[in-house]
């Protein structure tokens, strides 16, 4: 039996293919790219554009493997509103039915399907469990809700699904949105929040988004679907406050009215400037918890990694790599 890691060079896939390497399980990456990384000397790799539907066969699936899809795109790098809908739903949704057909006609019948939080839109009821309703505010989200009715169909066709809509997912290696946060903290600028900042901010750590997979092929993969966010989410102004103590900068956090920032940035939105996504802004000052107690109950996953902590460890990696960038840069201005 293999495991099969579609996206697998990506964040989570990479973390999930070392956890199974490392309880002996033999792995299969399947991705568009292939990265200088270790663990491809105890993996085995298939190049494969998910988009294509005869690459997606041709990773050769066998009846008995266990397959994850974690091939997606997101929200960064950011996308003017005319590309959005291009960009998106290629490789979120059509990527998605190309694996789920190949797993049919294969005989296979295991898959593990990532989603996304923003599937829900602006909050109804909170803290949101699974059976929240789902109103996404932009491609983004409106392709990996289509990418879940396309998983209900299957499940009717005999694949076992199971669904995993992560909030945003943080760890080594990847930055996105945050980055500015931490150029602002770096220059000792005013950090605007989206409104008072008492509202709590959730993240996940891309550690335990693989241990949730992992966890979904020993529970045997269920038809169900699962939040995956952080326990006990401090406030946005906690967080920064916490940061910005940290870092030792003079950054100030600064409240705003929710309503006319939101107004500002939809306006640069308009005019194809975009400074952060819609599907981002327009829920900001809301009470966006994910509620995970399904998760916890049916397959005993616990998250490890509190949100201040893992925003510290990112705001660290970021220095570090920019320490490494200007020592690198120095090493090339002196040796010519």
């Amino acid at each position: 039996m293999n495991h099969i890691i579609f996206g697998g060079d990506g964040f989570v896939g990479r973390h999930l293919a070392e956890k199974l390497i490392a309880d002996g399980e033999n792995v299969v990456i399947a991705d568009i790219v292939k990265s200088d990384l270790p663990l491809y000397q105890r993996a085995r790799f298939v190049r494969c554009d998910v988009t294509d539907p005869a690459q997606v066969k041709a990773v050769g699936i066998a009846p008995d493997d266990m397959v994850y899809n974690m091939a997606a795109k997101m929200l960064s790098p950011l996308q003017v509103r005319a590309k959005r809908w291009a960009f998106f739903w290629p490789v979120n949704y059509y990527g998605a039915e190309n694996i789920m057909k190949a797993i049919s006609e294969a005989g296979c019948t295991r898959l593990v399907q990532f989603t996304t939080d923003m599937i829900y839109g602006h909050t109804v009821q909170s803290p949101q469990a699974e059976d929240h309703p789902a109103a996404p505010l932009g491609e983004y989200g409106k392709s990996k809700w289509a990418t879940e009715q396309l998983a209900f169909d299957w499940r009717k066709k005999g694949l076992d699904i199971t669904i995993f809509r992560p909030r945003l997912i943080i760890g080594p290696g990847r930055l996105g949105i945050l980055e500015k946060l931490f150029k602002l903290i770096d220059m000792n600028l005013p950090v605007p929040m989206i409104g008072s900042g008492k509202v709590p901010y959730q993240f996940i750590s891309v550690f335990d988004c693989a241990d949730a997979a992992y966890l979904a092929w020993k529970g045997g993969v269920p038809n169900a679907e699962y939040n995956l966010g952080s326990d006990n989410p401090p406030s946005v102004r906690k967080l920064l406050g916490d940061l910005i103590k940290h870092t030792g900068s003079r950054s100030v956090l600064v409240p705003t009215p929710a309503f006319a920032v939101k107004k500002t940035l939809a306006f640069f939105d308009l005019i194809n400037l975009p400074i952060m996504d819609p599907e981002q802004y327009l829920i900001a000052d809301e009470m966006c918890v994910r509620e995970t107690g399904k998760l916890k109950r049916e397959l005993g996953w616990v998250p490890r990694y509190q949100d201040g902590a893992m925003l510290i460890a990112a705001y660290d990696e970021y220095r570090a790599k920019k320490a490494g960038q200007a020592n690198a840069a120095g090493a090339t201005v002196a040796a010519e």
